[in-house]
């Protein structure tokens, strides 16, 4: 290896996603994402197409203002949280896009940690990337343990490992929760929020809701100045394959960010699909409600397999772990993958996207199948 390597990063694990099937004859289920398991219709996509064809110069660089996209994302966010057109209102000021909501975390990291003795502070099990970007950075992670009766964040324990980082000389800088948390399910409970309100203004409290619109709960709205909300057009605008995430935060942040972040970052087709994305959304929001029935329907039927336990969910998504000693989750992962069920194995437990009504069917049979198997 090159010694102009950190030797911090030799033995750093990268972000594993979309693992390949082992088996190339079955139907492939990809319910490790938590993807909108629809695609865009064909008109939404013929009017994304129509906009590269007659509006995009190729030879020019994006737009870096991103002016138009973030006056309609504005526009979704003060309608999403029932914000009216008044002074409290969310505009294109409150609002950074990036290249993915990763781009947005680095951000964060970049402008809280950087050049100073640092800490980042989660509550596992969660959302691994903000781990992951931290250590690309050199910033520590400490980590507390949820409570595994609801998946919450003790503020006990929070507020000791900040005061005990602060003693060792690497205070936290940023705080991140996911509301609802990934890979639980669960959204922030009111004594979670409570607690985050109580945060320090030198912290910096950053809520990912990425999975905002299959739990219909938002943070805008109620947000302090040292807070941070960010989204994705990854998952219930079904955008994944362009990238596209942003913040919603006070001015004096946005304005950071938009130091921090490259130039050009989001490339002219992955703001032309986000704004055809919007102008279609009502239309491209209409599935949720199928998903959030297929969930019910999900957590019925692991209900009756007295192998797994799982908790309440308030996403597209359901997480699971052993109800005894008996189940190697990890290979139960595995072989669900070799028959064409691909789900994600972390944080000790499952994480199921939910998928259509056909794949949930053969995602259905095939634990089934194998926990028969393991009890037979």
């Amino acid at each position: 290896m090159p010694s102009f390597v950190r030797p911090d990063l030799l033995a750093f694990q990268a972000y594993s996603a979309n693992p390949h099937t082992d088996a190339p004859d079955v139907p492939l289920d990809r319910l490790d994402t938590n993807e909108c398991p629809y695609d865009l219709p064909e008109s939404v996509k013929q009017a994304i197409a129509k906009t590269y064809i007659e509006q995009i110069e190729t030879n020019r660089y994006p737009d870096g203002s991103h002016a138009a996209l973030k006056a309609e994302i504005a526009r979704y966010v003060n309608e999403s949280a029932g914000i009216e057109s008044n002074s409290e209102s969310v505009t294109p000021e409150n609002i950074s896009v990036g290249n993915g909501s990763d781009e947005l975390i680095r951000s964060v990291l970049i402008a809280t940690c950087l050049g100073r003795p640092s800490s980042i502070l989660v509550a596992s099990p969660t959302f691994s990337m903000y781990g992951i970007l931290a250590k690309t950075l050199g910033v520590n992670t400490i980590e507390v343990a949820r409570r595994e009766a609801d998946w919450s964040i003790d503020p006990d324990a929070a507020n000791l490992a900040i005061a005990t980082a602060t003693r060792d000389g690497q205070p936290v800088r940023a705080i991140f929760v996911v509301h609802p948390n990934s890979p639980t399910a669960n959204a922030l409970t009111a004594e979670e929020i409570a607690w985050l309100e109580t945060v320090p203004d030198d912290i910096l409290v950053i809520v990912d809701e990425a999975y905002y619109e299959f739990s219909r709960h938002t943070l805008v709205g109620r947000q302090r100045d040292n807070w941070v909300v960010t989204r994705t057009f990854s998952k219930a605008l079904r955008l994944a394959a362009h990238r596209v995430g942003y913040a919603v935060a006070a001015p004096e942040t946005i304005a950071i960010f938009e130091k921090i972040r490259l130039p050009y970052n989001l490339p002219s087709t992955a703001q032309a699909a986000a704004l055809t994305g919007l102008a279609h959304r009502r239309e491209l929001l209409t599935v949720i409600d199928k998903i959030l029935g297929e969930r019910d329907r999900l957590v019925a039927a692991f209900a009756r397999l007295p192998a797994l336990k799982q908790w309440a969910s308030q996403a597209n998504f359901i997480y699971l772990r052993a109800a005894g000693e008996a189940i190697d989750l990890a290979k139960l992962a595995s072989d669900l993958r070799s028959r064409g069920t691909l789900i994600r194995y972390t944080g000790g437990g499952l994480r199921v996207s939910i998928g259509t009504p056909a794949e949930n069917t053969r995602t259905l049979a095939n634990f089934q199948a194998l926990l028969d198997c393991v009890a037979g």
